[in-house]
């Protein structure tokens, strides 16, 4: 077909170390209020995860304020920094690899995306507030030995305003830390992020829309991603990066592949075949591709029992039909 004779191409003149790596088959393990125990790690090893993503939060006023907030005494335990350090180290104490994705929340949930500043001044001023928060968890990644750090979330018009500052982080970010570094952009973004080359992996958050169909099979999913896929192998290949899904997944709701980016939650009903569905085209689609290094589901709670189920129309496979999806795939690839 040639559409797979274009991804091929575009596959085969990506190289990287020449050796094939295991999929990093991880979950975006949620910061609770809580330390971490055991048992909540038994059920991340349970589904076959061989990586978490930890995510400590700074805050944000809003979209035009400067200051990002963080490591404080008013924030939940897994969002600061001694939070996330208890976090990775009993995840790697159980042979879970982690990678340190801090993050920036903005206050009443606008999109980090669209953080702008007003002024020369104001842009300097979240440059240096940036500068803090990510260096200081960048020092928590280098003392804890994370196998991969993230530098950022989804920060589209910051990167797009200030690209000179984010080289400049870059070399900031690489003498303070020495394992490998990515970027998590958004599924509209990453075409269009100017540094992947200085990076070690293409980092995105897979939200692309695929069907608008109230429940989408399998096969109609896979079509869906066919545009998106070779345009994701070309940013491979011209950087010659291996991609890592930063974040992927699909709600148990109708249409869960139309904008698979929203989190309404005033929407109501559930379907859980649609994510079943979903979770499993992804995993026929890329998790055999030799530029594909693997992802993280978006998002795994640390209470398990507690968590999803099937009257939740969320983001988590948890105590669903998914949950089994996605332990039968990563259990094939454990070791590829």
């Amino acid at each position: 077909m040639k559409r797979l004779g274009l991804l091929f191409i575009c596959c085969l003149q990506y190289c990287c170390s020449g050796e094939a790596q295991k999929k990093i088959n991880g979950v975006s393990f949620v910061a609770s209020r809580e330390a971490v125990a055991q048992s909540h790690v038994d059920e991340v090893l349970t589904v076959n995860a061989n990586s978490a993503a930890v995510m400590p939060f700074g805050f944000m006023r809003d979209i035009a304020n400067p200051d990002i907030i963080f490591d404080t005494h008013r924030q939940w335990f897994g969002e600061t920094k001694k939070g996330a350090k208890q976090y990775i180290e009993l995840l790697q104490k159980n042979g879970i690899s982690v990678m340190l994705k801090p993050q920036i929340w903005v206050w009443k949930g606008e999109f980090t995306g669209t953080i702008m500043m007003k002024s020369e001044e104001q842009w300097q001023q979240l440059e240096n507030s940036y500068d803090d928060f990510i260096l200081n968890y960048a020092q928590l990644a280098q003392e804890t030995e994370v196998t991969i750090f993230c530098i950022g979330t989804e920060l589209e018009k910051f990167v797009e305003n200030r690209p000179e500052y984010w080289q400049r982080l870059i070399i900031k970010i690489r003498k303070v830390y020495h394992g490998k570094l990515t970027y998590a952009a958004n599924w509209d973004e990453y075409n269009r992020t100017p540094f992947w080359a200085t990076l070690d992996y293409i980092g995105i958050d897979a939200y692309f829309p695929l069907s608008e169909t109230k429940t989408p099979s399998v096969a109609e999913l896979q079509e869906g991603w066919q545009r998106w896929k070779v345009r994701i192998a070309a940013v491979a290949s011209m950087n010659q990066r291996p991609v890592l899904f930063t974040e992927f997944g699909y709600r148990s709701i109708d249409y869960t592949a139309k904008k698979p980016w929203l989190v309404d939650r005033k929407e109501k009903g559930v379907n859980l075949q649609a994510q079943v569905n979903a979770k499993t085209a992804i995993f026929k689609e890329f998790w055999n591709e030799e530029w594909f290094a693997g992802g993280y589901v978006w998002k795994w709670f640390i209470e398990h029992e507690e968590s999803g189920g099937e009257k939740d129309n969320r983001f988590t496979p948890q105590n669903k039909p998914a949950e089994h999806v996605i332990r039968e795939y990563f259990s094939s690839y454990l070791e590829r």
